[in-house]
């Protein structure tokens, strides 16, 4: 009996095993539980194997951004000011969600420049100084 209550099956675990192992160990002289053995150790290999594969493609998956680092913090920072900033447009404080937005956008603009990333840089000097220009046409209009 098994820790299931149900009783071994060799031919049920025999036919889970890969056609591979299977085959290997089909013209084998052992005996049937010596050679369920071989397969069973075979296939456990194999397993690892590809477990050892997925692990490489998962690590291969992680951000290849530093953390802990200065730029890193910089990092968000910016995002909580341009978020707050948007929002903060959005509810109607117009000048002071500029503010926000313009200074995440510089912290951006440092941050592209501490991983060498120019889309960085550009995308936040670019939506930087269209909120400046809009921000200096408020405060030095008025």
């Amino acid at each position: 009996m098994t820790q299931n209550n149900k009783p071994f099956d060799a031919d049920r675990v025999e036919a889970k095993l890969s056609q591979e192992v299977q085959d290997q160990y089909k013209d084998s002289t052992m005996g049937k539980g010596a050679k369920l053995a071989m397969e069973l150790n075979a296939e456990r290999k194999r397993l690892k194997q590809e477990m050892d594969d997925l692990q490489v493609e998962v690590e291969d998956l992680r951000p290849a951004t530093p953390t802990g680092t200065i730029d890193s913090h910089v990092k968000w920072v910016a995002t909580i000011f341009a978020v707050v900033g948007v929002f903060i447009m959005s509810a109607g404080l117009t000048t002071e969600g500029q503010i926000l937005y313009a200074l995440s956008a510089g912290a951006w603009i440092y941050v592209g420049h501490c991983w060498n990333d120019k889309a960085i840089m550009i995308g936040s000097a670019i939506t930087g100084t269209s909120v400046l220009m809009n921000l200096v046409e408020v405060l030095i209009g008025s």
